[in-house]
């Protein structure tokens, strides 16, 4: 039971990064657009940059948040506590 935990788990967290990327992207393209359109200025590429790099800086954060400091798995050891 434990196992279908964590497969569900990861797969959450696969699926919440990829929108943390993806949001921004589709956000600033259309922002930009939508300037395009109505005021004639060419903002497309720039926002495009941007929402890249927002994107990527959102994955960042999270994954820096998921993986345990220490370097660990994250998973307790059933041992006596000694070294």
């Amino acid at each position: 039971m434990n196992f279908k935990r964590d497969v569900y788990r990861n797969i959450a967290m696969i699926t919440q990064i990829g929108i943390s990327m993806l949001a921004p992207i589709i956000l600033c393209v259309f922002i930009g657009s939508w300037l395009d359109d109505h005021l004639g200025w060419h903002t497309v590429l720039p926002l495009l940059i941007l929402g890249i790099l927002a994107g990527c800086r959102n994955a960042w954060m999270l994954v820096k948040e998921m993986v345990p400091k220490d370097g660990k798995s994250g998973k307790k050891d059933d041992s006596d506590g000694t070294v």
